[in-house]
C-alpha cells in the first residue's frame, strides 16, 4: 500500500508530523543535559519522571474523548496545547517555566497520540496497518537525522530562535488539522456531560478491566521494560557520553582531521539512530512481516538490551556507531509489531481506550527510566548498564508468557 493512495487525513499527518519531528528532535535530546546543568543531576532525574506521570492522566483522558467525541477534535486539542506551551518555554527565562512548558508540551502529546492511532486503525485494513505504523515510524525520524547534529549547537547557543520555529510549526499543523482533516469515527456515540475528573475515574475503572486480560497485561509490562532501555539513548547515554566519552578524531586524512567532542558524538548517535529509522524501518518491516508477533518482540527486547549494555564497554567513538546500529534495530522492530498488536487485539468499539491502555508501558516505562540519570551519582556505568539489561531480559520474559498465554487460550477454545 503506497503512500500515495492513502486517505488524505494520513497523508496531513504524514507530513505535518514529518516537519513536527525535525524541530522535535533539536531540543528533546538535550533536555537532559540542560536540566541537569542547570538545576543538578538528581533534580533533573527526578523531573524527568513527572511528564511520564502526567502522561498517563492525558492519555485516559485523550483516549476516552478519541472513542467519545471523535479522533480529529482530540488531535486538534493536543496539537493546540503543544503550540501554547513551545510558545511559553520560547518566552520563558527561568528553567523551571522551561519545565513546565516542557510537562505541558508532553500533556498535548498524550492528548493527541490515541487519536492519531486510532485514526489510522479507522481508515487502514489489518493487513496493511504494520507497513503503515513502519512508514510513519520511517517518516517521523527523519528529524532525528538532522535534528541532533543541528540541536548541539542550536538548542544551547540559540534556543529562543528554535522555540519559536517549534511553535510556529505546532500551531500551523493545528491550523492544517482544523481546516483539512475530517472525522473519520464511524460510529458516533451519545455525548453525555463529563469533566476530566469523572473522566479519570471512569478510565481507571476501564483501564483494570482491561487489565484484568491476562495477555494485555503482561504485553503492558513487557513493554513497560523494553521501554526503560529504548529511552536511555535520550537519557543516561546522554550523559555518560558527556562524562566518559573523550574528544576523538573520526576522520584523518593526511594532515586534516575531523574530530568530534563528546556533546557532539552524542548528536550523531542520535542522529545515526534517526537515519537508521528512515533508511530500515520500511524495509525490516516487510522482511519480519512472515514472522509471528511472539519472535520479533523478543529480538527486539534482545537486540536493545545486549545493544545499549555493550556501549558501557567502550568509548570508541566507531564502536559506539555499531553498537548504536545493534539496539537501534531492536527499537525498530518493536514499534510496528507492538502499534500493530494493540489495534488488532482490542475490540473496534474501544480501540481509543485500548491505545490508551497501552501507553501505560510507556509512561510506566519513561516514569521509571530517569532513575538510571539519579542512580549515576551514586553508582558507576557497568551497574547502570547492567540494570538496563536487566530490564530488557525481564520484557523478554514477559513477552514469551504472554504468547504462551495466548496458545494456551487458542488450544482452549
Amino acid at each position: 500500500m503506497s503512500w500515495i493512495t492513502w486517505d488524505r487525513n494520513l497523508k496531513i499527518r504524514l507530513l505535518g508530523e514529518t516537519l513536527f519531528n525535525m524541530l522535535f528532535w533539536m531540543y528533546f535530546p538535550f533536555l537532559t543535559i540542560y536540566f541537569s546543568e542547570s538545576i543538578g543531576v538528581v533534580e533533573a532525574g527526578f523531573m524527568m519522571t513527572a511528564p511520564a506521570i502526567i502522561s498517563i492522566f492525558g492519555g485516559m483522558i485523550g483516549g476516552y474523548f478519541a472513542d467519545e467525541y471523535g479522533r480529529r477534535n482530540i488531535m486538534i486539542l493536543g496539537s493546540f496545547m503543544q503550540a501554547m506551551f513551545f510558545a511559553l518555554f520560547a518566552l520563558s527565562v527561568s528553567p523551571w517555566i522551561d519545565y513546565i512548558a516542557f510537562v505541558g508540551i508532553s500533556l498535548g502529546k498524550a492528548f493527541y497520540r490515541p487519536a492519531s492511532s486510532a485514526m489510522v486503525a479507522d481508515l487502514v485494513s489489518e493487513k496493511e496497518r504494520r507497513n503503515v505504523f513502519a512508514t510513519f515510524a520511517s517518516a517521523n525520524n527523519i528529524g532525528a537525522i538532522f535534528g541532533p547534529f543541528l540541536g548541539a549547537v542550536l538548542f544551547f547557543q540559540y534556543r529562543t530562535e528554535l522555540l519559536w520555529s517549534c511553535t510556529f510549526i505546532a500551531s500551523l499543523y493545528f491550523g492544517i488539522i482544523l481546516l483539512l482533516m475530517r472525522e473519520t469515527m464511524l460510529i458516533q456515540k451519545s455525548k453525555k456531560k463529563t469533566t476530566a475528573l469523572s473522566v479519570i475515574k471512569d478510565q481507571w475503572k476501564s483501564y483494570f478491566h482491561i487489565l484484568k486480560d491476562k495477555v494485555y497485561l503482561y504485553y503492558i509490562v513487557g513493554g513497560m521494560f523494553i521501554t526503560i532501555s529504548i529511552m536511555q539513548l535520550d537519557l543516561y547515554l546522554a550523559l555518560y557520553v558527556k562524562n566518559y566519552v573523550p574528544a576523538q578524531q573520526l576522520f584523518s586524512i593526511g594532515d586534516w582531521s575531523f574530530s568530534l567532542n563528546s556533546e557532539q558524538i552524542f548528536g550523531w548517535m542520535i542522529g545515526l539512530n534517526g537515519l537508521l529509522f528512515v533508511l530500515l524501518v520500511i524495509p525490516i518491516t516487510k522482511r519480519i512481516n512472515g514472522w509471528s508477533d511472539r519472535n520479533a518482540l523478543v529480538l527486539a527486547a534482545s537486540l536493545s538490551g545486549i545493544g545499549m549494555f555493550s556501549v558501557g564497554l567502550s568509548t570508541n567513538i566507531w564502536l559506539l556507531f555499531i553498537l548504536t546500529v545493534i539496539f537501534t534495530i531492536g527499537e525498530i522492530i518493536h514499534g510496528p509489531v507492538v502499534q500493530n498488536f494493540v489495534v488488532s487485539y482490542a475490540p473496534k468499539s474501544a480501540i481509543g481506550q485500548y491505545i490508551g491502555a497501552s501507553d501505560l508501558q510507556y509512561s510506566f516505562g519513561r516514569f521509571i527510566a530517569p532513575f538510571t540519570v539519579i542512580l549515576s551519582s551514586v553508582f558507576p556505568p557497568m551497574f547502570i548498564f547492567g540494570f538496563i539489561l536487566l530490564c530488557a531480559c525481564i520484557s523478554t520474559l514477559f513477552y514469551i508468557r504472554m504468547f504462551n498465554f495466548i496458545d494456551k487460550e487458542e488450544i482452549g477454545t
